[in-house]
């Protein structure tokens, strides 16, 4: 079973590439807010939200996915899903 910093690391590796703000990646943590921290936009958000999917062999719905605000959201997702 993957470890909370394991999936945090892991999200954290999944957002880089759509980071539009990249000074906030330095001070990055579980409360960073995904759209207002780091810049990234809502369309971007379901791109990451699929490589998520991907990367861990789950399925995140729609409901799900409406409650990821920050990168400890994304992780508490995922963290309930690989269970």
């Amino acid at each position: 079973m993957m470890e909370q910093e394991q999936i945090f690391a892991e999200v954290v590796k999944i957002l880089k590439p759509y980071v539009k703000n990249e000074a906030a990646l330095t001070g990055i943590s579980e409360d960073t807010h995904i759209l207002d921290d780091l810049k990234v936009n809502s369309a971007r958000l379901v791109d990451i939200i699929i490589k998520c999917e991907d990367v861990f062999s789950i399925e995140i719905d729609d409901d799900d996915a409406d409650t990821i605000r920050t990168i400890g959201d994304a992780v508490s997702v995922v963290k309930k899903k690989l269970n």
